[in-house]
């Protein structure tokens, strides 16, 4: 089990160390980082699956600080949310927009009163959270235009695609609207090689890194950065079921379950792009 830290402890360490004002600021936010990431709010579950979804790494590669308004596209489960709630309450502030709780899908509104469960089970943890709801084609209560410092979504990009070419359009506008200049989209995706076709809906749940990148840039965005922090390079994605064959879902049951356990979870692209 991870072992726990306390942001106190992490501070009075760099203190200790005779650290500068400048250098002490920017511990202080990769201890508040870890301290949130081995924190109580987090499911034992989730916390199992650090060494598949690199959390550090990857918010870290994003660029994120404890201060910044930040907006979870589509949380889900509330995985990164576990997270971002806590590093981002006590300075920062953390909109999570996922299902609508008004919308005419019954699906959809149970979905939201689940994530306002989660929510409510620990108001120490979430009591500050914000909520949005993002909902393509028709809902993008994201967050006012120009006030976002960061836009962050995982794993999700291929559930949009059916919306088709102009929604897509739409849709990362909405994201480059709701951003500051220079703010960022951090996007995290399972990657489809790009010798294998993607059809037009993603049914594998892969997509092209340099589709992703070309929706973006097509919105305004600028490419700042790649990364292969969650770089599988065992994940061919050529399986049966498409990339829910692997952990942690393993929707083919037990066939070929040690296949799958042994190449891990999906082979995803880690992109960084900035609002001019």
């Amino acid at each position: 089990m991870m072992k726990r830290v306390s942001l106190v402890a992490a501070l009075a360490a760099v203190l200790a160390c005779g650290g500068s004002g400048a250098a002490l600021a920017a511990d202080a936010g990769d201890a508040a980082l870890k301290a949130a990431i081995a924190g109580s709010a987090r499911t034992p579950a989730n916390a199992a699956r650090d060494s598949a979804r690199h959390p550090y790494e990857t918010l870290t590669f994003f660029g994120i600080k404890p201060n910044m308004t930040v907006v979870e596209l589509a949380p889900g489960g509330g995985w990164y949310t576990e997270i971002l709630a806590p590093y981002l309450r006590e300075n920062g502030k953390l909109i999570a927009a996922g299902n609508d709780p008004q919308s005419a899908s019954e699906g959809a509104r149970r979905g939201a009163a689940r994530f306002q469960q989660k929510l409510d089970a620990n108001p120490a943890a979430f009591g500050k959270v914000e909520i949005g709801a993002f909902a393509p084609p028709a809902t993008y209560r994201i967050a006012p235009k120009g006030t976002a410092d960061m836009v962050l979504t995982f794993r999700n990009i291929h559930n949009w695609i059916p919306i088709g070419e102009d929604g897509m359009q739409t849709l990362f506008k909405q994201v480059y609207d709701s951003l500051k200049p220079g703010g960022v989209f951090g996007v995290v995706e399972h990657r489809l090689p790009a010798g294998k076709a993607q059809d037009a809906t993603a049914s594998s749940g892969y997509m092209h890194e340099a589709y992703v990148i070309k929706l973006a840039e097509g919105a305004g965005f600028k490419l700042a950065a790649k990364s292969d922090i969650n770089a599988n390079p065992k994940d061919k994605a050529d399986h049966q079921g498409g990339v829910w064959a692997l952990p942690p879902t393993y929707a083919n049951k037990d066939v070929e379950r040690d296949k799958y356990t042994a190449i891990g979870e999906s082979d995803r692209m880690t992109l960084k792009f900035v609002k001019p």
